[in-house]
């Protein structure tokens, strides 16, 4: 029971501070667009590895590159859909 309620606990203050550091990333948005950026990197990062299992040092961008790489469907899908918005971004994302 203790577990649980710690847990819990740890919960509510990552709610508490992801509500706070999406505030912050808002203001950022206007005022430091570079900070902004470096927010929105954090949250792909963090739903990489507690949404996708994926590494905490990993954006999903990266992540769809090395499976399109690979010939895994999923990343040649996510890749031509974010290179349609934004070119070449799969490949940018993994720094080569």
């Amino acid at each position: 029971m203790k577990r649980l309620l710690v847990g819990l606990g740890i919960w509510l203050a990552c709610v508490v501070a992801d509500l706070l550091s999406l505030g912050w990333m808002l203001v950022a948005l206007f005022c430091s667009p570079r900070r902004f950026w470096r927010g929105a990197i954090a949250k792909d990062q963090a739903v990489n590895a507690a949404v996708l299992n994926g590494s905490e040092d990993e954006t999903i961008s990266s992540r769809a590159a090395r499976a399109a790489a690979r010939g895994e469907r999923w990343g040649c899908v996510l890749c031509r859909l974010l290179d349609k918005i934004d070119r070449n971004h799969c490949r940018d994302a993994t720094g080569t």
